[in-house]
């Protein structure tokens, strides 16, 4: 899910057209539900008592109005791309890697920025702007702990994300991010030792006993689901019960990186052998014992499902320059479109039905305008609270030896390197996904190296 503005292959087009529907598709679920007052959730009472349930809220809207049956029915399961995206997440960060050894403070530092830079450019922008929206409008505010909890997160945060929910439903998910992108260097290093199936059986059966545990000692159910346990859905909130699915991502990745496994199968096995996991996981979605198998069952099947389609649409090069051009947005389009559901709701549909239905396609359009201007902002915050933080570690520290830079080198530079004087910077090329992390070329008068910004100090004067 989180942005990677990076030139994208023809072949990985796909894989932005899975990002874009699965945030589109949980877009349409949490405004079906906040619409109908979240008349229907997965209940442990039987696949034919479900699909009662399920006929009595689809009757929320008109048989011949606005928004027919058959829009309306996939979006009561749109919950099911959160394990897409957690499985995608495995596979993509894999990718990232392209089969090089990993460098553990690198990545954790630009993963980090990856994550909180936009969740605090959406944060710090949409307050405000709520705050001056609830004064002209009379309606509600955050409460100032609410507001606290989503201005210094991660400084505040609990692991079921309710802190950051009383603000958007969305915003819950992101420690769950967080907590992958933390794991992942350890789950890599096993991966490296076990192989990647090894690790992916051993998650899954953790994934497994884990949410036994969570359903028939702990008492709590899946997220999704509204039903009166003891601790609600709390248990599956911790980011062991997806850990399965997320380790089948990255073996998955590492198979593509050998130009093999499920991303290389014939659509129709693909399709085959997703729709008989979807099936089973859809089934099992309806019963207590089902809740342990369910999420790891729709994820893969799911996700074999969404890779086909999409990856038939990338065959088309209109499409897969499409898919390539949105994709970078997904993250901040999901960390948006909860806001942007929420007020429309609120302020325009006040639940009539062809309103919902009109609004639906203007809800996609200015969560997607949103999140564009959001991806082009938030470099510039980083930019600011980053230079900020150096001037002043720069003006505190006393000592002039432990004096840091806090500005980027500069062609023409006297610099350093391992220690030794004598190094000029020729050049400087800023990595194309990141603001944060620049390549140098410096040169001695004999030779000339392409080294890491960091492996460089300033002689005499710090940088520019």
């Amino acid at each position: 899910m989180i942005n990677q503005r990076i030139d994208r292959s023809q072949h990985l087009a796909w894989l932005e057209g899975v990002r874009i529907l699965a945030v589109v598709m949980l877009l349409l679920y949490y405004a079906q539900m906040g619409f109908t007052n979240s008349a229907y959730t997965p209940q442990p009472t039987g696949l034919v008592s479900n699909l009662r349930y399920l006929a009595v809220a689809m009757s929320t809207f008109p048989k011949q109005g606005a928004l027919p049956y058959f829009l309306s029915l996939p979006s009561w399961f749109g919950f099911q791309f959160i394990d897409v995206f957690v499985l995608i997440s495995g596979f993509s960060l894999m990718l990232s890697l392209k089969g090089k050894p990993l460098n553990v403070g690198i990545f954790l530092k630009r993963r980090l920025i990856q994550i909180l830079f936009p969740f605090w450019a959406v944060a710090w922008l949409s307050f405000p702007v709520m705050w001056a929206i609830a004064m002209a409008t009379k309606t509600a505010f955050p409460s100032p702990w609410d507001v606290f909890a989503g201005i210094s997160f991660p400084l505040l945060y609990d692991y079921n994300g309710e802190m950051l929910m009383a603000t958007s439903r969305s915003w819950g998910v992101v420690w769950l991010i967080l907590s992958f992108s933390v794991l992942f260097p350890f789950l890599w290093q096993l991966l490296q030792r076990w192989g990647a199936a090894n690790l992916a059986v051993v998650c899954v059966l953790l994934t497994i006993a884990y949410r036994a545990i969570a359903i028939y000692i702990l008492g709590g159910h899946p997220t999704y689901v509204i039903w009166d346990t003891q601790v609600g859905g709390q248990p599956f909130a911790l980011f062991l019960s997806k850990l399965g699915t997320f380790a089948i991502g990255m073996a998955v990745g590492d198979l593509s990186l050998k130009d093999e496994g499920p991303v290389y199968w014939s659509s129709p096995r693909a399709l085959t052998i997703g729709a008989v996991f979807y099936i089973v996981g859809f089934v099992c979605q309806f019963y207590t014992w089902g809740w342990i198998f369910a999420d790891l069952l729709l994820s893969v099947g799911l996700g074999l499902g969404c890779m086909v389609m999409c990856r038939i649409l990338a065959g088309q090069r209109q499409i897969a320059a499409f898919f390539v051009a949105l994709g970078g947005y997904t993250y901040t389009f999901f960390l948006l479109h909860g806001l942007v559901v929420d007020r429309s709701l609120q302020w325009v549909v006040q639940g009539d039905a062809t309103r919902y239905a009109v609004m639906l396609p203007i809800m996609i359009g200015i969560t997607l305008g949103l999140a564009i201007l959001i991806v082009y902002i938030s470099p510039l915050i980083q930019r600011i609270v980053l230079g900020l933080l150096r001037d002043l570690d720069y003006v505190l520290t006393k000592s002039p030896a432990l004096q840091r830079r806090f500005k980027e080198p500069q062609v023409g530079d006297e610099v350093c390197y391992q220690s030794e004087a004598g190094w000029i910077v020729l050049k400087v090329e800023k990595l194309l996904d990141e603001q944060e992390f620049f390549l140098c070329q410096v040169s001695d008068g004999r030779r000339s190296l392409w080294v890491n910004e960091t492996d460089l100090e300033p002689a005499g004067k710090p940088f520019r």
